[in-house]
């Protein structure tokens, strides 16, 4: 079978023909039709960051279709999407036309997602429900305020986006691109748009409240001042670290303002936690403004393309039909 794959630590991974029989044993095979890129995929063509077993099939997320079962829940023929539960870190991934995974951390696509909308949601739309949920079990509502969304161009962002205006919510989106990507943010159901350098520099540890709830992918700097900036009883969602894994902040804001600060973890959510997440995107999220910010690639075009997410170039969805 053909897969994206590295071979050692630090080595930038390839497009190469494997035998199937590296594939590691689990209760469920599949033949993969679509995979998605995200950011730790790239950092993991790149050889950098996540893969921690090799050699390892990369790729977080994989959907495709049942070939053989010895799980009670799913038989052959089933419509299947798998996100993070480790696959493209130490086991084998999604970036090949073979897989074999654990049924527990494994999902029936939603009647009315097609496969290949099921890949552009991906780990990126999956974390995005998973935050709003954060929300939702926080009871925070559209009347409590604004909600912001850093990272808004990235494909957790631009799905979280249209997830909250779906909901009501009037949503600020954060983005370094302003004039470039202001009418697609827009598009999704952003309302305003500030510029990240509002956020990126170390601030003061209690500021003028700005928010109601956020979503952030940031962390570092950022996320320190979205807290400091953050309405009293409010929740903000961490998911990401691209500005680093550091939280120069104080504990003020959560004494003195009672903010909540609280995580969205794609990699080891619970199946019935997966099984809520997938029912809120298939009644709610719009597939038609999915398509529209979606790219399909083949398996040949993603260290290039994994180039352009590193880069900061890319936005939207990235689905990789593995079949090209």
């Amino acid at each position: 079978m053909r897969a994206i794959i590295t071979n050692g630590k630090g080595e930038p991974a390839t497009l190469d023909t494997v035998d199937e029989s590296m594939l590691l044993t689990g209760e469920v095979g599949i033949d993969v039709a679509y995979s998605s890129l995200n950011y730790k995929d790239a950092l993991a063509v790149s050889g950098k960051g996540i893969a921690q077993a090799w050699p390892l099939v990369l790729g977080i997320d994989l959907v495709g279709t049942v070939t053989d079962s010895a799980s009670s829940r799913f038989e052959p023929g089933d419509a299947v999407v798998l996100n993070g539960d480790r696959i493209g870190e130490s086991l084998n991934g999604g970036l090949a036309e073979k897989a074999r995974v654990r049924d527990d951390a494994l999902v029936k696509v939603p009647v009315g997602i097609s496969l290949e909308q099921a890949a552009a949601i991906g780990t990126a739309g999956f974390t995005a429900a998973l935050a709003v949920l954060e929300l939702e079990d926080a009871r925070v509502t559209p009347e409590d305020g604004d909600v912001l969304v850093t990272g808004s161009t990235g494909g957790v962002g631009s799905v979280a986006i249209s997830l909250l205006a779906k909901r009501g919510f009037t949503v600020t989106a954060s983005t370094g691109r302003i004039e470039e990507q202001g009418d697609y943010l827009r598009s999704l159901g952003a309302t305003n748009l500030i510029d990240r350098a509002e956020l990126s520099e170390p601030g003061k540890p209690m500021q003028r409240t700005r928010w109601a709830a956020a979503l952030d992918g940031i962390g570092s700097a950022t996320l320190a001042n979205i807290l400091a900036q953050t309405n009293y009883g409010g929740t903000v969602v961490s998911y990401g670290m691209v500005q680093g894994v550091d939280l120069p902040a104080s504990v003020l804001p959560f004494i003195l303002r009672s903010v909540t600060l609280t995580g969205a973890n794609s990699v080891d959510a619970p199946r019935e936690l997966r099984e809520r997440a997938w029912a809120m995107l298939a009644s709610e999220l719009d597939l038609d403004v999915l398509d529209s910010l979606t790219e399909t690639i083949g398996l040949s075009d993603v260290p290039g393309k994994c180039g352009d997410l590193l880069a900061g170039t890319a936005h939207g969805r990235t689905v990789v039909d593995v079949s090209r």
